[in-house]
């Protein structure tokens, strides 16, 4: 597998992580805008963290480092509104 693949693929799985803990977040808050707030906040925070970890990682394997930063945004963003509908509909089922 090329680097921007693997990039891609643990971008998609960050995704589902970021989803489960802003999930299991939401039962804990109370107030639907606080809660959505603090899930994007979470959200924001794991891409990010993910960028400066591939970075450290893959950055000498690299012909365009901001690749880096672009590769996967739109999967994990999409990974995770999906799961986090998903898994909140779950978690706060009355």
């Amino acid at each position: 597998m090329h680097v921007l693949e693997k990039i891609y693929w643990l971008r998609m799985g960050l995704g589902v992580l970021a989803a489960v803990i802003s999930a299991w977040y939401s039962t804990i808050v109370e107030s639907d805008i606080y809660l959505l707030m603090n899930s994007v906040s979470l959200t924001l925070i794991v891409y990010l963290t993910s960028y400066y970890l591939i970075k450290h990682r893959y950055i000498t394997q690299m012909e365009k480092p901001h690749k880096i930063f672009t590769t996967g945004i739109g999967i994990y963003f999409l990974t995770w509104i999906v799961f986090w509908v998903l898994l909140y509909t779950i978690f706060n089922y009355p």
